[in-house]
């Protein structure tokens, strides 16, 4: 499932919340998932057009923990690259 609010940038590399660093916060475009997850993670606050930030990780850096709607939700890496942003 493909949610998206994209802009029209082309030629920009895709930016997903893999990448995201320590306290850096972006906007959410699309979520590139199964459309049962893609919803999961809707219903916990993972919308296009919201602001998500990265918070901490596990001792191995995996999974992560990342701010989005007031609530911290922990995501593994391979999930976390089919979640694409885009700066504010």
């Amino acid at each position: 499932m493909q949610l998206s609010v994209k802009d029209g940038a082309a030629g920009i590399s895709p930016w997903t919340l893999a990448d995201l660093r320590d306290n850096e916060e972006a906007m959410l475009d699309h979520i590139e998932l199964p459309t049962d997850f893609a919803l999961r993670l809707m219903e916990l606050g993972f919308l296009p057009g919201h602001p998500v930030s990265a918070a901490h990780s596990a001792p191995g850096g995996d999974p992560r923990v990342f701010r989005v709607d007031g609530g911290e939700i922990a995501l593994r890496r391979e999930t976390a690259q089919h979640i694409f942003l885009r700066k504010h």
